[in-house]
């Protein structure tokens, strides 16, 4: 007779899959949901953020104090030092990217947060199942005459959990800022 076969890493990595899809689901309808300001602020960064940009503005500011500084003779300079137009678009730019850094920032913030809070209602979730679970466990070993009376961590472990509590100790015990 054939032994059967251990047919749990097939099982975990189906259920892995469906975790990933799922998660992949999540992330595409957080994209779809962003605003067009949000849209055109992820496109600016994404952009301004490559090293084509760099490499491009690195050309394109030689350029400017190349023609401005009279590198090229017979090409008459249209800022010349302290290059006044220079300075104007460049704080412009600095202030517009900092802008769309910062939409973006709160976009992905708020977005964390989302899944932060997603995290915190699963794990509370998998603690009352968890306490459930030990909670059967101790009593049905109670039934059949198997469970240790004096196990003090299993019987603490089977209590409910009180958050409030938790959170205040754990508020008093972090370093302040």
């Amino acid at each position: 007779m054939a032994e059967p076969q251990d047919r749990s890493p097939e099982i975990t990595a189906q259920v892995t899959e469906e975790n990933v899809r799922t998660i992949a689901d999540l992330e595409r309808a957080a994209i779809r949901r962003r605003t067009l300001t949000e849209r055109v602020s992820d496109g600016f960064t994404r952009i301004m953020g490559s090293l084509l940009f760099l490499c491009l503005h690195v050309l394109g500011l030689l350029a400017w104090f190349a023609v401005n500084l009279r590198f090229f003779p017979g090409i008459r300079p249209f800022d010349p030092f302290p290059f006044g137009i220079l300075t104007l678009i460049v704080s412009t730019e600095g202030v517009l990217l900092a802008i769309f850094v910062l939409i973006s920032q709160n976009r992905m913030t708020r977005q964390s947060n989302q899944r932060a809070h997603l995290n915190l209602q699963i794990s509370l979730l998998a603690e009352q199942e968890i306490t459930k679970l030990l909670q059967e466990v101790r009593h049905l070993g109670e039934r059949l005459g198997v469970g240790e009376s004096g196990d003090e961590e299993g019987e603490r472990l089977s209590q409910r959990t009180h958050l409030e509590t938790l959170a205040e100790k754990l508020e008093k015990s972090l370093p302040g800022e």
